[in-house]
């Protein structure tokens, strides 16, 4: 069987077609379950800063490893649950609001592990409501056993927010 130029071109198109076809949709497959996991650290995110904001300390404990990891630069350290509690309820209750960017809020997942989430937050004060300070954050989500906790949170970066440009660290304008 004698094989042509056009038949040559034409099985050529064809597989490179095809092969276009499954590299779409092998790229569709791959974001679903990523935006499905920023989606839900997303939810997780916004439940522990809704207890933090109102000091609900039982459920804030809830999402975190006993062994939990806190790193803040301006803080220091604390390397249990029970420390994070404590300076939690001594320094944020009744005193400041943390609000996330949502444009600077990112997500990536750690094979066989969890998530990691990353982004900026601004602190307002509960009595003026002067939102004033912003700081960068870094959190690492574990997934065992159905439930999803915190096992490290660095916060850093803290800085004044500025009236010029109120720019984040990350280089995004404030609301």
């Amino acid at each position: 069987m004698k094989t042509t130029r056009l038949g040559k071109f034409r099985r050529l198109s064809l597989v490179t077609l095809l092969g276009l076809v499954a590299a779409r949709a092998a790229g569709t497959q791959a974001a679903e379950p990523a935006t499905a996991l920023t989606s839900m650290v997303r939810e997780l995110d916004t439940q522990v800063f809704d207890a933090y904001n109102t000091c609900n300390m039982k459920v804030f404990a809830k999402f975190f490893s006993p062994t939990v990891e806190f790193y803040h630069d301006d803080g220091g350290a604390s390397f249990d649950l029970k420390t994070v509690v404590a300076n939690t309820r001594k320094f944020i209750c009744g005193k400041v609001r943390r609000e996330l960017l949502p444009e600077t809020f990112s997500v990536y997942p750690i094979k066989g592990y969890g998530a990691i989430e990353e982004g900026e937050h601004r602190f307002c004060e509960i009595q003026t409501g002067k939102c004033e300070g912003v700081a960068r954050f870094l959190m690492i989500w574990r997934q065992a056993r159905g439930r999803w906790m915190l096992t490290r949170v660095v916060s850093y970066g803290h800085r004044a927010m500025t009236d010029a440009g109120k720019a984040g660290a990350m280089g995004h304008s404030l609301p």
